[in-house]
């Protein structure tokens, strides 16, 4: 339905500033759009130019009522293309970010529309302070899983009861990380190991650590919460966080609900902060129908040359098809070297690409299974497709996210953070052609037919954002 006021209500969107942040934002902030709302997208100084540079966005995409503003994010010009440090972006943003968000929102409340709703991500949450003192109502939207978010939310506890920071280095490999935690209201079969990392310290001024106790703490101060989960995926974690939070929305999967919208001229505008390679789609047209690996470790994750050629010698050796996104900084600190060998073994059945457009390429009926770190998008995105998992977790709640598709849907198996070869070939062959692979398949396509579900007119998500529209945003 669409808002009918005289007045278009005006809600300013602000993403995180990394790709897995600013990409579902976006698919938020374009289905607000079709809803009636006027529109502002801010992103720091840095991700537009990169959002240009990319041709995500061009000039000839600006629309009267879908603007872009953008702020600077308080670390020292730099025009990489590459995503910041997280931890300096983090302790700028908390230091430096509210100033000038404070004036751009007194600058648009002098326009018309005036800002009528704030929609923040979850860790930006310097914005509710802005939002305080102008007037304006907040929703946050915390894009990691529920189950992620509830680690966060113990955060706090995990300090309290002394389980972090860690005594000593050795606790990351001597077998504490796999100690049970039992009394996390929601989660299921979870040891340390499986909570977002940055318990995984053992300094108590650690950047992370700090800054997402707070912003999990701070999350109760908003006016509600928006999630990009659907119902029957996370049922027991969300019932448990509704006695801890404001109203929480569930309406996702966002790539399924944001199929439902109608064609508009938002359509060009894209979120990716790399440009996105078009002939990976190509490529696959050509492919049998479920035989092909597709491979991405995100936006963040950094592994080694050894670690990079390990994986690619597993995906030589398994003799499957595959498309593996290989992101300019994904070996830390140097360039990606693959072996001669490896190219020459390959050629053929495997392309490389530096980005692609991921959700278009997992909905690709070629597509057979993902090996991914398990960021939340692209967990999401593979169980909105139907597509199983193999899962190499970097950090964060990815580690929360494997823990859940492999023990609790079905749908995943991990490979060891001290990735082997033979483990990689191995586990391909499983969930492309193992009988264990043949079970999680079936599961995911179990799971895709409840996301769909839960996006349709009458389901859950669906009825969610109407609510989210109405209960909330309108009022």
């Amino acid at each position: 339905m669409r808002c009918m006021s005289t007045r278009k209500p005006h809600v300013v969107c602000i993403p995180y500033p990394a790709q897995g942040h600013v990409t579902p934002m976006m698919m938020l902030a374009k289905l607000l759009h079709s809803h009636g709302f006027h529109i502002t997208f801010v992103n720091t100084q840095y991700n537009h130019r990169r959002l240009l540079r990319s041709k995500a966005l061009s000039s000839d995409d600006v629309l009267p009522d879908f603007r872009f503003e953008s702020i600077p994010d308080g670390l020292p010009p730099s025009d990489k293309d590459t995503t910041q440090d997280i931890p300096s972006l983090c302790e700028s943003i908390q230091n430096n970010a509210l100033p000038p968000f404070l004036d751009l929102l007194r600058q648009l409340n002098e326009g018309s529309p005036p800002v009528s709703c704030v929609v923040s991500d979850g860790v930006m949450s310097f914005t509710l302070d802005a939002a305080k003192e102008l007037g304006i109502p907040e929703v946050m939207f915390w894009t990691p899983s529920a189950c992620g978010f509830m680690g966060y939310l113990h955060y706090k506890h995990l300090l309290e009861r002394g389980l972090t920071p860690l005594k000593d280095e050795s606790d990351i490999t001597n077998g504490y990380l796999d100690v049970a935690v039992e009394w996390i209201p929601g989660l299921k079969n979870m040891r340390l190991k499986d909570l977002p990392t940055f318990i995984r310290t053992t300094d108590p001024d650690d950047i992370m650590l700090n800054y997402l106790n707070r912003e999990a703490q701070r999350a109760s101060m908003a006016k509600a919460i928006i999630m990009n989960t659907f119902d029957e995926l996370e049922q027991p974690v969300l019932e448990a966080m509704a006695a801890m939070l404001p109203p929480i929305y569930t309406i996702g999967p966002l790539t399924l609900l944001s199929r439902r919208a109608p064609d508009s001229p938002l359509t060009s505008v894209r979120s990716n902060l790399w440009k996105e390679e078009s002939g990976c789609l190509e490529w696959l047209h050509g492919r049998a129908p479920a035989s092909v690996v597709h491979v991405n470790f995100g936006s963040i994750t950094v592994m080694t040359n050894t670690q990079l050629v390990e994986f690619a010698w597993g995906l030589a050796n398994c003799k499957y098809e595959f498309l593996w996104v290989i992101r300019p900084d994904l070996v830390k600190g140097d360039a990606a070297v693959l072996p001669e060998e490896f190219l020459e073994e390959t050629k053929g059945r495997g392309l490389l690409a530096s980005w692609c457009p991921q959700e278009a390429v997992l909905s690709h009926a070629s597509i057979g299974c993902f090996l991914t770190h398990s960021g939340w998008n692209s967990t999401i995105e593979s169980i909105s497709n139907g597509v199983a998992m193999l899962s190499w977790p970097f950090f964060a709640e990815q580690q929360t996210n494997c823990r859940y598709a492999c023990t609790e849907w079905g749908v995943g198996m991990e490979i060891d953070n001290d990735v082997k070869r033979e483990e990689v070939e191995a586990s391909i062959r499983e969930l492309m052609g193992g009988e264990k692979g043949k079970e999680m398949r079936n599961k995911a396509a179990a799971w895709k037919e409840r996301a769909v579900r839960a996006t349709q007119p009458g389901g859950s998500s669906f009825l969610n954002l109407d609510r989210l529209v109405n209960e909330v945003l309108l009022l």
